[in-house]
């Protein structure tokens, strides 16, 4: 989009310097969130071994959470005014997600291997959570709003690991 399409859709519904803080912090948990959505999908393909289907099928409900998050993380980031970019070489260079192994996973490790991404996706949540109540409470609120499903997520895949 060019740059005078872009200041088309130009809202103010914050100031320059907040909106620029917020739209940044909501961007890092997009391409997260993009990432985690596609690592999920490889997980999901790829899981093999004892307790296959259960986990398999855990694994397709966080995805459309993750999915979902994704999908009003973006559109919060195009309410601001601002594009949201959740292109492929842009989640790839700007992801805070440890790339998946390739090949098959047996399920222990693909247990473990998903909650470290969600961990490391819900600590980004909650360190922005933390910056955007001052700047915000609409968009600290979305992002509380996606933190308590996929806390119970990762508390849901943990509880396997025992």
């Amino acid at each position: 989009m060019s740059t005078t399409s872009q200041s088309m859709f130009k809202r103010e519904i914050l100031s320059a310097e907040p909106n620029e803080k917020v739209t940044a912090l909501l961007q890092q948990n997009l391409v997260n969130f993009v990432d985690l959505s596609l690592l999920m999908k490889q997980a999901h393909w790829n899981v093999v071994g004892p307790n296959f289907r259960s986990i398999h099928l855990q694994l397709d409900e966080i995805i459309a959470t993750t999915r979902d998050a994704s999908d009003e993380i973006a559109e919060r980031i195009a309410a601001l005014g601002v594009a949201a970019d959740g292109r492929s070489e842009t989640v790839s260079s700007d992801s805070d997600l440890a790339a998946y192994p390739t090949g098959f996973q047996d399920v222990p490790t693909t247990i473990k291997n998903v909650a470290d991404a969600i961990k490391t996706a819900i600590e980004t949540l909650r360190a922005s959570i933390e910056k955007l109540g001052d700047l915000d409470p609409v968009s600290e609120d979305l992002c509380i709003g996606i933190a308590a499903p996929m806390e119970k997520h990762l508390w849901m895949l943990q509880a396997q690991e025992v």
